[in-house]
């Protein structure tokens, strides 16, 4: 039995980054090795298993041939007799196709070191396109490694559009689209996962609607914008439709199951958008109702998180911009217990608070 580190964190190492995860690859053992040596096996399409002391994942070696559509359409084939160059070449990139055994040495068959100093994101073999999961996992290490002037092979651009044009993405499970775009949108430069998405064509298979040029090109200045502030996902899903109609999110958000919060968040700055760039400075009135609209006081952190994606979806309205945080910060100091105390009540104590709301925005927008 073998065992050899392998993938990212080899990857990484030979690009002087920092290793935050570790797999390994067991070559020559049995589940039934694995168990008597203590470790827990998790892996249910394939046998992977859990160190006892670390929790590092451990997967035997493997080989894996399509017997169908889509991502669950492979038969897995996991064996003693499988050789660790086998499991090699079923991943995808020759960057992500490396090991490294016992004594250090690096196992490299794919020349993915080469690669590595050729800056070049480039499939191991055809079976690439066996997985249409592959192109989303290309555009992310795209969005990844760009900072550091990696880009798609030509030959690997040329297959994943092959892979479009044969309808394999319209096969991808929803989930694993948006774990993957979830996954970019943390990266160093997002925009470059969507473009390309755009350049393989795949881009108006998975998001139609920021396919149209100047659509596309709103859509990465925003991303841009927004990922170069420290804001969660659902501030950076937001930032893609803020200008595109409310409905194009909710669209999108059912297709690939988005969380609630990412989907609320979008629907809501999508509403917001063209209001805050109208024409003029928005009266008290209808800032009052802007803030009702997006429930300002009871989710004052998501309201928080608009309020971030309006300055990158409306640059040239930060005046309306301003006078919605100056409103917000207004109301945020009536206090409903002094209503209370009046004797105010149900329906009689909502008036009397937006009463109270609207009076102390008039009163700070002068």
């Amino acid at each position: 039995m073998e065992i050899f580190l392998v993938g990212g964190a080899v990857r990484d190492k030979l690009l002087g980054l920092e290793v935050k995860d570790r797999d390994w690859v067991v070559v020559g053992a049995t589940p039934t090795d694995m168990i008597e040596r203590g470790f827990r096996q998790v892996g249910a399409d394939f046998p992977v298993f859990l160190h006892p002391g670390t929790a590092e994942e451990y997967a035997l070696a493997r080989t894996e041939r399509k017997n169908g559509r889509g991502y669950h359409g492979f038969e897995v084939y996991s064996a003693p007799d499988v050789t660790l160059e086998d499991d090699l070449r079923r991943r995808d990139l020759t960057i992500n196709a490396m090991a490294v055994d016992g004594s250090g040495r690096l196992v490299d068959p794919f020349d993915g070191q080469r690669d590595l100093a050729d800056r070049l994101l480039r499939h191991v073999s055809p079976a690439f396109a066996e997985d249409p999961v592959r192109i989303l996992r290309t555009a992310r290490f795209a969005a990844r490694f760009a900072p550091l002037g990696f880009r798609v092979a030509p030959q690997t651009a040329d297959l994943m559009r092959r892979i479009v044009d044969q309808g394999e993405v319209d096969h991808l499970v929803p989930e694993r689209v948006w774990q993957e775009l979830q996954r970019a949108l943390h990266e160093k430069e997002p925009t470059a996962f969507f473009t390309v998405l755009r350049d393989c064509h795949a881009l108006a298979h998975l998001f139609p609607e920021l396919s149209p040029a100047e659509v596309f090109v709103a859509a990465m200045q925003r991303l841009t914008d927004i990922a170069r502030t420290d804001t969660p996902t659902e501030a950076r899903f937001a930032a893609l439709y803020a200008t595109l109609p409310p409905e194009s999110a909710k669209v999108r958000a059912a297709q690939l199951k988005v969380p609630n919060p990412c989907r609320d968040l979008a629907v809501l700055a999508a509403q917001f958008s063209p209001v805050i760039a109208g024409s003029g400075p928005l009266p008290p009135a209808q800032l009052l109702g802007l803030l009702e609209a997006g429930d300002a006081w009871r989710r004052a952190d998501r309201f928080d998180l608009l309020r971030q994606v309006l300055h990158v979806a409306e640059p040239d309205a930060i005046h309306n911009i301003h006078r919605l945080e100056q409103a917000w910060a207004a109301t945020q100091q009536v206090d409903i217990k002094v209503l209370l105390a009046e004797g105010y009540q149900g329906k009689e104590l909502g008036n009397a608070l937006r009463r109270a709301r609207l009076a102390a925005i008039e009163a700070a927008l002068g």
